[in-house]
């Protein structure tokens, strides 16, 4: 009779080395993994593969920065067409008052925006008619005086202070070496200049033509992918910066005539000479350059009447800046815009250095309105709470009152 043999009774064979480093038999060694455990999904941190969503990712970040760089250039070539746009939008928030005026009365919308945009250039053209020729000619003249000007001041100043300014001639010759080749690649660009900003100005009237006639059925449009609510809250701001842009342009164009022409009166009293380009510097200087804009523009005309007359006209001149300016500020401003533009002195003009140092000249121009939308957005959205008592809120009360 047989006796069993060790893999039937489970017992280890004599050739099977047993001892306590040594797993049993059947049981899988602690150095290597068991064969039947599943893999590590790709990503885990023990697997070797990466995550499934690692390609898609990397090519959709490829994309991104290729289109990211097509955008900024293609922004960049359109950017003058950006801001004709822009020039016609605010043209059109600025004339549609005049076209809901006529809409009012029985004129088609279209018909109304048409007569509103073509007469307000109409009205430019015969200015520039009544004005441009008399213009041009004493403008021309003054250039040709500039000499003549700086010598008498150079002499003003060798007399009065004993200070010696370069001959007027050195200084031509050295902005002539410095900017004489650029003047002269600029001369040749002249007809494409011409061109180009007459395209321009054919650009900027046909879209402001059609916000205009378009008006309320471009409202809808764009309200027509906004929720009800949001829909109240496009319709609120369009109605603020329509508010605020009509009134300032509106505004400021009244008060520039109004300026010019009290200056014009003025100078051609005092006998001062190129007082038209003169009174229009001012009038233009002063309405849009916010804060120092009058003593800026009434800079020159006291120069003008300093060099070319004396003395007793120039300070006529500053006098008559000065008071024309607080007369305008106190009585004039407040009767022509009635909202008027409710913001700080020194904000509105670190407002206009701003927009001008990142958007040019247009963008100073359009600094004003354009804030003050902002701050009109941001009282809608923001609320404002009571004060509490503190003296750091207000001035302390004097021992008694002023004489």
């Amino acid at each position: 009779m047989t006796s069993p043999s060790s893999s039937e009774t489970g017992a280890p064979g004599p050739d099977v080395p047993t001892g306590p480093d040594q797993p049993a038999p059947g049981r899988p060694s602690p150095s290597q993994p068991p064969t039947d455990q599943p893999e590590p999904p790709p990503g885990a941190p023990d697997s070797p593969r990466p995550p499934r969503w690692l390609p898609r990712a990397l090519f959709l970040a490829v994309v991104t920065v290729f289109v990211a760089i097509f955008a900024w250039n293609a922004m960049g070539k359109l950017e003058g067409l950006f801001v004709n746009v822009l020039i016609a939008v605010f043209i059109a928030l600025a004339l549609e008052p005049g076209t809901v005026w006529l809409v009012r009365r029985g004129w088609r919308r279209g018909l109304a925006a048409a007569v509103t945009l073509l007469g307000s250039l109409v009205v430019v053209i015969v200015l520039m008619a009544l004005f441009g020729n008399l213009f041009v000619q004493q403008l021309v003249e003054l250039a040709q005086s500039v000499p003549r000007l700086y010598e008498g001041l150079q002499g003003f100043v060798v007399e009065r202070f004993g200070i010696e300014i370069p001959e007027s001639e050195n200084l031509l010759r050295q902005a002539f070496d410095r900017f004489g080749e650029d003047v002269a690649s600029g001369a040749l660009l002249v007809g494409t200049t011409l061109v180009g900003g007459l395209l321009a100005t054919l650009t900027i009237l046909l879209v402001s033509y059609y916000l205009l006639a378009a008006g309320p059925r471009f409202r809808a449009a764009v309200c027509g992918w906004l929720t009800p609510a949001r829909q109240q809250e496009m319709l609120h701001l369009w109605e603020v910066t329509q508010g605020k842009v009509s009134d300032y342009i509106g505004s400021r164009v009244v008060l520039a005539a109004v300026s010019t022409v009290v200056t014009f009166v003025f100078l051609a009293i005092l006998q001062t000479p190129y007082a038209v380009p003169l009174a229009v510097f001012v009038g233009v200087v002063s309405q849009f350059v916010p804060t120092i804009g009058a003593y800026l523009g009434g800079a020159l005309p006291t120069m003008v009447a300093l060099t070319a007359q004396g003395w007793p006209q120039a300070l006529g001149v500053l006098a008559f800046v000065i008071g024309y300016q607080q007369f305008e500020n106190l009585y004039l401003a407040p009767k022509v815009s009635a909202r008027a533009l409710e913001m700080n002195a020194a904000v509105s003009l670190l407002v206009v250095l701003a927009f001008g140092a990142v958007f040019g000249v247009l963008g100073a121009f359009l600094a004003l309105p354009v804030a003050a939308t902002i701050q009109a957005v941001a009282t809608t959205y923001f609320r404002r709470h009571e004060l509490v008592e503190s003296h750091m809120l207000r001035d302390p009360d004097g021992l008694g009152k002023a004489p």
